[in-house]
């Protein structure tokens, strides 16, 4: 059974930092994309951040440059390491992994439950 618990949201003032983690169980890092995914009230869920098998990173464009998405395979744990944030990415923030080494946004079958961020102006 596959499970992946986010930890590292809360409220922060824009311009600060969060780093949210994903522990992974019954799924191993090394051998899926793995990605960050976020939900804004009344918004649809967006993809925006992943990895692949060989570390390489895709970013949505309304995070790139800010968020930067790593991965522990050792550890089995995915990291988003949030800089510079805006009230705009206030949101519920989800861990997924992919079907495979390579995955497009609508390739994530595994989710975990999400952890909050709130940005404050």
């Amino acid at each position: 059974q596959v499970q992946l618990v986010e930890s590292g949201g809360g409220s922060v003032q824009a311009g600060g930092s969060l780093r949210l983690s994903c522990a992974a169980s019954g799924v191993t890092y090394s051998n899926r994309c793995m990605g960050w995914f976020r939900q804004a009230p009344g918004k649809e869920r967006e993809g925006i951040a992943g990895i692949d098998t060989l570390g390489s990173t895709r970013y949505a464009d309304n995070v790139k440059g800010r968020f930067t998405i790593s991965k522990d395979n050792a550890k089995n744990t995915l990291y988003l390491q949030m800089n510079s944030l805006k009230p705009e990415d206030t949101a519920m923030y989800f861990c997924a992994a992919g079907r495979g080494v390579l995955c497009e946004w609508g390739d994530y079958i595994y989710w975990g439950q999400g952890t909050q961020v709130i940005v404050s102006s």
